[in-house]
Formats: C-alpha cells, structure tokens, sequence
C-alpha cells in the first residue's frame, strides 16, 4: 500500500497483519480521491475506522488541513503512529484510541469536512456510524462522508431512514462499493 499523489506520493505505508483489516485497494483509494480532490483543500477530515491510517494520510498528502484517526485496536494505533511519522505529518494528525461511538462523542463539537466510514464488513457498523454522526451534528455545513461497504443494498435501504442524509453518488469496483452521502437541504 503506497500514498498516489500528492506531497507524500509514493511512500509505501506500513500495515496491519491479519484478517481484522482490509486495506482500500489502490485502484478504488485512486478513483476515490480524484472524486473527493476539489473538497480536499484545507479540509478537516476523520478516517473513523482508521486501520493502518492510509486515507487519512493520503487526505492530508493531497491537501487537508487536518486528519483525525480513530482506531480502537493497538495495533493499528501503532502502524497509524508509523506512518505519520514516515511520512512527516504528525503535526496535522490527531489520534484517538477509542471505540468508535466513543470518538464520536468527543467528536461533537468539531465540524468535519470529510468523514471516511469503512469498518470491518462483517460489523454492521454503517448505519449506527451514520446515525450519530447526523445525530451529533460532526458533519460540516457542505461535508461529505464516505462509506466503503460491499453491502450497499442493504446500507442503502437503511439510510433511507435516517433523516437530514442524501446519497448522492454510488461507485462500484467489483465487490467494493463507495457511498457518498451529504446532508439535505
């Protein structure tokens, strides 16, 4: 896994051994961003389930302002911590080793540009991520969150139920989709 454009490009990123994470593939993290690249500047942005931090980091090489990592494992908090400082970008993050819902909640006061929202598949943690973050009101004015899921019918049908959300656009690469949702109105 490597960063793809920006100040940190090609860096290879250190990752989490095991079957508990995932990692974006670089061709959907590649699409992903050229997507997301015009809401990336000076942006402040949250990689929810962080893993090894890898789109949190690529946020900050191609421009924002800000990343906030939430993991709750200490493993990954440790490839997080790595490649921050690998890539020199310690100063625009901040870490939190907290369960999800928890980060959230410290969460509630800050306004968050982009929010990447991609557990581990089989969690069904989407829709209660979602859920508080519209309930706490994390999301900016004009933000964006973006949940990778390879459930996306399923997911879909859900956030038809949760008010003030909008699914504006839905890509596919294979099994992997990407949601991406702002707030109506």
């Amino acid at each position: 896994m490597r960063i793809i454009s920006g100040s940190a490009r090609g860096t290879k990123l250190y990752t989490l051994d095991g079957e508990n994470t995932r990692p974006t593939l670089d061709r959907v993290k590649e699409s992903l961003f050229n997507i997301l690249q015009v809401n990336l500047q000076d942006a402040i942005v949250l990689d929810l389930f962080a893993g090894s931090g890898a789109l949190g980091i690529e946020s900050i090489s191609r421009g924002a302002r800000k990343a906030i990592f939430c993991d709750n494992n200490n493993e990954a908090i440790k490839i997080i911590e790595k490649n921050l400082n690998k890539t020199n970008m310690t100063k625009q993050a901040t870490i939190l080793k907290l369960d999800y819902l928890k980060a959230l909640e410290k969460l509630k006061n800050e306004k968050i540009d982009i929010i990447y929202v991609d557990p581990p598949y089989a969690k069904n943690l989407v829709i209660p991520s979602v859920e508080k973050i519209i309930k706490l009101g994390i999301l900016s004015k004009d933000g964006i969150i973006v949940i990778e899921t390879d459930e996306e019918k399923a997911i879909l049908e859900k956030l038809k139920k949760i008010e003030n959300i909008n699914v504006y656009d839905l890509r596919k690469y294979g099994k992997v989709k990407i949601l991406f949702l702002n707030r109506k109105g």
